[in-house]
C-alpha cells in the first residue's frame, strides 16, 4: 500500500491541462513528492494491540493521518483524549461532529498513562477533541492526563495540542500550570481562510492564546502549524509567521493539506518541496527557532526529534 491509497481519488478535469493544482492531475493520481512506500513489518500491529488493550483514541485514526503506519512502526502515537468525537465541524478535518458527545471516562488518564509506559515513549504528544459542551472546555480532565502521565513515566516529555477553549484563558490556565514540555496550538490556516476552514476559531483567538501561554513562562517551547494547499496566497503565508513569531511561537510546523474524505474542503494546490523549502527559510529569517515544513509535516510527526530546538 502506498500513501495515494489512504485518501479518496480526486476528481477528473479536462484533458490537456497542465498539472498545476489537483484539478489537473487524472483521477486518484498526486505528484510525485506526495508518493512513498509504506513501512512494513509488525511494530505498526503491536502498537495497534497495545492502543486497543487500553481502548485509546488516537489523533493518527480518527484523522486519518498519512503518517500513521510510520509513526505506529516506531511505537509512536498521538493520544486523542476526552472522546473521538468533537463539537465542531471543522473544514478540513474528518474527526466525527457532535453537539452532544459521552462525558470523559473516569479512568482515560490512568490508561494513557499505562500505555505510554508500555510502549516505552520518551516524548509524548496529548491532543483534544474540542469540548465546548464542557464548562472549562476539558481542561481539567487534560490535566489529569498530564499527572497521571508524569506519574507513570516521570522521564517522559509531553507536548500538549489543545483546542482553543473557546478563548477562556482561565481554561488554558489550567493546564499550563501542568508545565507542559511543548504547549501546541495550531493556526491551521491563514487569516482570509479561517472562516471557510475552521468552526467556531478565529485566527486572533489563537494568536492570543498564544501569546498567554508564552507569557505564563510554564511551557518550554511554544508551537503552533497550519496546513497549505487550501488556496492560500505565499504572501497570506509569510503574513501568519510573522503573526506566530511576535506572539512567540519557538516552533511552527506546515504540511500539505489533504481532503480527508468527499464531504470536506478540495485541495486547491499541490505544494512542492521547493516552496515548503522557502517557507521554512523565511520563518528562520523571523527568528522562528524551528520551522518543520514538507508535503507530510503533521503537527506531530516527529515530535520528539522537532521539540529538540538545539538540533
Amino acid at each position: 500500500m502506498t500513501t495515494q491509497e489512504l485518501f479518496n481519488p480526486l476528481p477528473p478535469v479536462k484533458k490537456n491541462k497542465l498539472p498545476i493544482n489537483p484539478e489537473s492531475y487524472p483521477r486518484g493520481r498526486f505528484p510525485s513528492w506526495l508518493h512513498r512506500n509504506l513501512p512494513q513489518g509488525k511494530a505498526a500491529l503491536d502498537t495497534s494491540t497495545i492502543l486497543a488493550k487500553y481502548r485509546l483514541n488516537t489523533v493518527c485514526e480518527e484523522a486519518k493521518c498519512p503518517n500513521r503506519f510510520e509513526c505506529y512502526s516506531n511505537k509512536t502515537a498521538t493520544f486523542l483524549a476526552l472522546g473521538k468525537a468533537c463539537t465542531r465541524n471543522c473544514g478540513f478535518c474528518d474527526i466525527d461532529f457532535t453537539k452532544t458527545p459521552q462525558l470523559p471516562e473516569a479512568d482515560e488518564p490512568l490508561r494513557i498513562a499505562l500505555s505510554v509506559k508500555e510502549l516505552g515513549l520518551k516524548h509524548v504528544v496529548i491532543t483534544m477533541v474540542a469540548r465546548d459542551d464542557l464548562p472549562d472546555g476539558g481542561a481539567s480532565s487534560i490535566a489529569a492526563i498530564m499527572r497521571a502521565v508524569r506519574e507513570e513515566n516521570p522521564s517522559t516529555s509531553i507536548e500538549l495540542l489543545t483546542s482553543d477553549f473557546c478563548g477562556n484563558t482561565a481554561s488554558l490556565d489550567f493546564v499550563l500550570q501542568e508545565k507542559p514540555d511543548v504547549f501546541n496550538h495550531n493556526i491551521e490556516t491563514v487569516r482570509e481562510l479561517t472562516p471557510r476552514v475552521r468552526h467556531k476559531a478565529t485566527y486572533d483567538q489563537t494568536l492570543r492564546m498564544l501569546r498567554h501561554a508564552k507569557a505564563s513562562h510554564c511551557a518550554t517551547h511554544i508551537k503552533s502549524g497550519l496546513m497549505v494547499g487550501l488556496g492560500e496566497t505565499a504572501a497570506q503565508v509569510e503574513e501568519t509567521l510573522r503573526d506566530l513569531c511576535q506572539v512567540g511561537c519557538d516552533i511552527v510546523t506546515m504540511g500539505q493539506y489533504l481532503q480527508p474524505n468527499q464531504r470536506k474542503l478540495l485541495v486547491k494546490e499541490f505544494i512542492s518541496p521547493e516552496q515548503f523549502k522557502a517557507y521554512e527559510v523565511y520563518g528562520h529569517s523571523l527568528g522562528i527557532k524551528k520551522m518543520y515544513c514538507g508535503p507530510f509535516v503533521r503537527s506531530s510527526y516527529h515530535a520528539h526529534e522537532v521539540a529538540s530546538l538545539d538540533k
